[in-house]
């Protein structure tokens, strides 16, 4: 990783870990801001993804704005150095204390997404004596053709209000004294890797605030959330620069100022999680686990359930085979939860030798925790570092004690230095909070 070796990060700060590449992040950021360059635009990070202050600092420090969906988001938003005049937030359940520090700070705006809210929104203003900047998020019941647990933009999602709805929402508040129209925004999901989506909501949009101009409603703002597609298996990405040209083509001379918010295509490439090979294992009556490298565990047949040397080894009748790692679903719970596919790769890439299929899997007590499924790796030996990679994004942000393991380390690498800037947890912090 840029100039660091990662066999060296493991050994120094131990397993499992989050590693992250500065120049990736900055790679990235710069790579969007070229793609987008002929539109007027704010980047709004979506912290959900990585809300690492580190992170954060470096990615506010290039002018980008934050999007954020909670109080405590809101709070490391601030202290990373976000200014208040570019943070959105979002999310359908704000409690009235969170929507009171937002009106207080003077957000961006703040995304309603319900006629409840909207009243409740403004209560809290009346009371402050303050003016809220708002937009409405529209739910253009779209498809994004991406895993069901992570589309936000279908009418069966609890996210946003229908158009016509939304319509008679940003009427609403225009009357209000204080409420301030200021924006609209939707968001069709995440891992999306095709223009269409895209076009078809940015299309419903623009009708929209086109129809709230006549209404004398005029907006700034025009967000069409985030949610572009990051490599991961055989699927690739969805890039910044047939997305930015699409939207220039629809947009056209529209006054309305485009925010996005990347999130997962910033920092997702910038990341790995390095993991220890603890054992392997194979089914019963599957040979014994030995090979070329296994001298130090004693004595034993070089063949069986791995296979003898130089050969790609598949699935058995005898059953499937693991490798056991000594990272869980705590620590990385996408594979879990949506069947993602991260690669995986030595840190030490082997010269040559056998390949086999198996299962790479965590310590925790539950069937669903594993790496991956099925995969054809190199043939690995106990205290192999392996890599799993493209984690800079829902990878620590996710994580939890679950089985009370504490919470893995975090550490940017810039060049030839590494810095720990998250420690890995102990036992005493699994208690801290117990009374």
């Amino acid at each position: 990783m840029e100039g660091v070796s990662v066999r060296n990060l493991a050994d120094r700060f131990g397993t499992p870990l989050y590693v992250y590449s500065e120049a990736a992040i900055l790679s990235q950021i710069r790579r969007f801001e070229a793609a987008f360059s002929g539109l007027p635009h704010l980047f709004c990070y979506a912290l959900k993804a990585n809300p690492s202050g580190r992170l954060c600092r470096l990615i506010s420090s290039r002018g980008l704005g934050a999007d954020i969906v909670s109080g405590g988001e809101m709070e490391r938003a601030l202290r990373s150095g976000f200014p208040a005049s570019r943070i959105i937030f979002s999310g359908v359940g704000k409690t009235e204390s969170e929507l009171k520090w937002a009106v207080r700070r003077r957000l961006l705006f703040i995304n309603v997404e319900s006629e409840e809210e909207l009243r409740r929104l403004e209560g809290v203003a009346k009371r402050l004596n303050k003016t809220a900047d708002i937009s409405v998020r529209v739910n253009p019941d779209i498809d994004p053709r991406t895993h069901r647990h992570i589309t936000t933009g279908l009418a069966v999602n609890k996210f946003g209000v229908p158009p016509a709805a939304a319509r008679d929402l940003f009427r609403r508040a225009a009357k209000r004294k204080h409420l301030r129209p200021v924006a609209i925004q939707c968001h069709l999901g995440s891992q999306i890797r095709e223009v269409k989506p895209y076009l078809s909501a940015l299309r419903q949009l623009l009708s929209l605030a086109r129809s709230l101009a006549a209404d004398g409603i005029p907006l700034r703002w025009l967000d069409i959330g985030g949610g572009m597609g990051v490599a991961e298996g055989e699927k690739g990405e969805l890039n910044p620069e047939t997305l930015a040209a699409a939207i220039a083509s629809e947009m056209g001379a529209n006054p309305l100022r485009l925010i996005l918010e990347p999130g997962r295509a910033l920092v997702a490439g910038s990341g790995a999680l390095l993991m220890k090979v603890l054992y392997r294992k194979a089914s019963a009556g599957d040979g014994l686990l030995r090979g070329p490298r296994d001298s130090a565990l004693g004595p034993g047949s070089a063949s069986g359930a791995w296979g003898a040397p130089g050969t790609r080894l598949r699935r058995g009748r005898g059953g499937p085979r693991f490798v056991i790692v000594d990272a869980g679903m705590n620590d990385f719970a996408r594979p879990s939860l949506y069947d993602a596919q991260h690669p995986i790769v030595p840190a030490v890439l082997p010269r040559g030798g056998p390949k086999f299929r198996a299962d790479v899997v965590g310590p925790i007590c539950e069937t669903g925790d594993f790496v991956a499924k099925d995969r054809l790796l190199p043939w690995p030996a106990p205290g192999d570092v392996w890599a799993l990679l493209m984690a800079g994004a829902y990878g620590f942000s996710m994580s939890s004690q679950y089985n009370s393991r504490p919470r893995a380390a975090e550490v940017l690498v810039s060049g030839q230095e590494a810095v720990l800037i998250r420690r890995r947890e102990t036992l005493k912090d699994l208690f801290a909070l117990e009374r």
